[in-house]
């Protein structure tokens, strides 16, 4: 899969349209970030987050039902699938 970090955030920000993403010149390190936080449900108070599996099945489905190209849906929830990994 080729990752061109700059449209997969770009189509992230079509997603989470309120979220506050940090700037930065490494897109790569943006998206990353940006998913890990959204797994481990940082922008939830800590008495109602979620789980990682939770966040990682409602961050898919999200995916799955937006309007994002079939190539973006792909690779965004292959990053989804390689930071929740990373999480475990």
């Amino acid at each position: 899969m080729s990752q061109d970090y700059e449209k997969l955030l770009n189509e992230y920000r079509k997603l989470w349209n309120n979220r506050k993403l940090e700037e930065d010149i490494n897109t790569e390190n943006i998206l990353k970030e940006a998913i890990s936080r959204e797994l481990r449900d940082e922008n939830s108070h800590p008495r109602v987050r979620k789980t990682i599996f939770e966040k990682f099945y409602l961050a898919v489905k999200r995916i799955a039902h937006s309007d994002l190209d079939d190539t973006s849906k792909a690779e965004l929830i292959h990053m989804h699938i390689h930071e929740a990994e990373g999480l475990k």
